[in-house]
């Protein structure tokens, strides 16, 4: 009976698990053939490196972006970043948009319109499209909206031109080291930034207020443009003349050109105040005189500006992010003449600098300034010496003496006083010259009293100079290349602001000692001498100047073509 009562148990404990196994086993089957097509294709959230090294090297404009669209990937394991639930997220419809408005970047639309996204779309809706079909599409239409992105971010954060590919180009300031994977992923709302790359909006506000104005030149061009004023000989407060009306047109809002006065073509005080703005925003005397300058400048053709204006959004593209210039630095703009001392955003101090004349021009680059020179010699470059010096020392070698210069035997701490009358300078060239020239601390030196350093390639650095009254000029190209400042008391006492014991009395004695001396910064500076011949200021007034060195004809040539 007990082995009765057993065998019963043992076939019921076998019906039990057999049940068990199978009721299981038929509903993993059910169930995980269906989780499994719909991972493998219908929900399918990956793609692989494969995949993506066949596609992108198919499309050329992709091509040459591979590196960083294979590191968005990786960086996220393959995962897909344009679809969310199986559908396409809302960012792509955006991204759609900002190419087709890339003209009001000055960038052409029809670049980045590399894949025709409303088929792709519109493909990946249909119902009976295969399942394999679909997945395939899906990846595709991921990876070239993460293709495109990335030709189009990198023209509109870093620039269409890269200058340093251009021998003709010179800029050589820091690069924007912009991560364009970083930036796609907070335009898909997966990381944070401080910058706006979810709107797909610009880094910098000086490129922001020139976006501005471009729309504001293109209006001007699609309204006709602007007239072109006749020569005049001379035309003063309270003169009548023709071209009175078309000076209102060409400088005054419409709504004051045909206003009622008492004298219709006379040159009136708001009329000579518009000249007078006119030829301060392109770096005229601003003396309301309407003399070869100011006519030149305003008939240039709206389209030259438009051209201007966008190659300069383009250089704006070149700086780097403005966490960078937020940091204290000096921002010298050579075509606008003026040295900037800026703190947290801001500037804090502004003045006048004379920079290189058009065959000795000032070089585009950045460095870091490390130190002041007090009462420093000047140490006169090979080139200088070569060209300027040697037709008189070698007439006469104690002219050297009268422009109070000296001549060592070398270049460190232990180089000697040597005659002058002991060099050949008839063999003298700018490479074999073994011997330094120098000019001693005094008022004729042509450093000034002080001298700021910031070691570089070019030997370029900012100094005073014994010249002052080359300030007062509007265009200011007298230089060999390095920059001289207007207030230099002011600019080292910002650099030393840190050091209180450093005061306005401690620097002029410095100046004045008649005795060199070095002192450091505690902190080095970062200094951006840079090439801008447009931009808008704080006001929202729109400045243009002279392409002094042809670097804006170079720019143009590469950029528009």
């Amino acid at each position: 009976m007990l082995d009765t009562y057993k065998c019963l148990n043992n076939k019921l404990l076998l019906v039990l698990v057999a049940f068990i196994w199978f009721g299981c086993s038929g509903k993993q089957n059910q169930d995980g053939a269906a989780t499994t097509a719909e991972e493998k294709l219908e929900a399918a959230i990956q793609t692989d490196s494969a995949f993506v090294e066949k596609y992108v090297r198919q499309v050329p404009q992709f091509k040459e972006h591979r590196n960083v669209i294979m590191k968005f990937y990786r960086d996220r394991n393959f995962r897909l970043g344009w679809f969310k639930d199986k559908k396409i997220v809302p960012q792509a419809n955006t991204f759609i948009q900002v190419i087709n408005s890339a003209k009001r970047e000055g960038l052409n639309p029809e670049d980045y319109k590399i894949k025709n996204f409303a088929e792709m779309f519109k493909a990946y809706e249909d119902k009976d499209m295969n399942d394999s079909v679909r997945y395939k599409l899906k990846q595709e239409i991921d990876l070239a909206l993460t293709g495109s992105y990335m030709k189009y971010a990198s023209d509109f954060y870093r620039g269409t031109v890269n200058p340093r590919q251009v021998d003709q180009i010179d800029w050589s300031v820091r690069k924007n080291k912009i991560k364009l994977n970083k930036a796609l992923e907070t335009i898909l709302q997966e990381r944070d930034s401080r910058y706006p790359y979810y709107q797909f909006e610009p880094l910098h506000e000086e490129y922001n207020r020139l976006r501005t104005a471009l729309q504001q030149y293109r209006n001007v061009k699609q309204q006709g443009g602007w007239p072109k004023i006749e020569v005049v000989s001379k035309l003063n407060l309270g003169d009548t003349s023709q071209v009175v009306s078309v000076l209102r047109q060409r400088l005054l809002p419409q709504e004051r050109w045909n206003v009622t006065r008492p004298v219709p073509n006379q040159y009136d005080e708001e009329l000579v105040n518009a000249v007078k703005d006119f030829q301060w925003r392109h770096g005229l005397k601003a003396d309301g005189s309407l003399g070869p300058g100011t006519l030149a400048a305003m008939n240039v053709p709206v389209d030259d500006r438009i051209d201007q204006i966008i190659i300069n959004m383009e250089r704006w593209r070149w700086v780097p992010k403005p966490k960078k210039l937020e940091e204290k630095h000096i921002f010298v703009n050579i075509p606008e003449y003026t040295l900037y001392a800026r703190d947290k955003g801001k500037n804090v101090l502004s003045m006048r600098v004379i920079v290189g004349k058009t065959m000795n021009s000032t070089p585009v680059f950045s460095d870091m300034l490390e130190y002041i020179v007090f009462s420093p010699y000047w140490n006169v470059p090979n080139s200088i010496i070569a060209k300027e010096f040697k037709p008189k020392l070698i007439n006469d070698p104690s002219w050297l003496d009268r422009m109070d210069m000296e001549v060592l035997n070398g270049f460190g701490k232990n180089a000697q006083r040597i005659s002058p009358h002991s060099v050949d300078w008839a063999s003298v060239t700018e490479k074999n010259f073994k011997y330094r020239i120098r000019q001693r601390p005094g008022p004729d030196n042509p450093l000034g009293d002080i001298k700021f350093i910031f070691p570089n390639e070019y030997e370029v650095y900012l100094h005073h100079t014994a010249s002052e009254a080359l300030f007062n000029q509007n265009q200011r190209g007298f230089s060999h290349g390095c920059v001289r400042v207007e207030k230099p008391v002011d600019l080292a006492k910002w650099l030393l602001q840190d050091q209180p014991e450093w005061d306005d009395m401690r620097i002029m004695d410095a100046m004045h000692a008649g005795e060199e001396k070095y002192q450091n910064l505690k902190a080095k500076v970062p200094v951006y001498i840079v090439y801008f011949t447009s931009w808008v200021d704080d006001n929202g007034a729109i400045h243009f100047r002279d392409d002094i060195y042809g670097h804006d004809k170079v720019l143009e040539k590469e950029y528009f073509n």
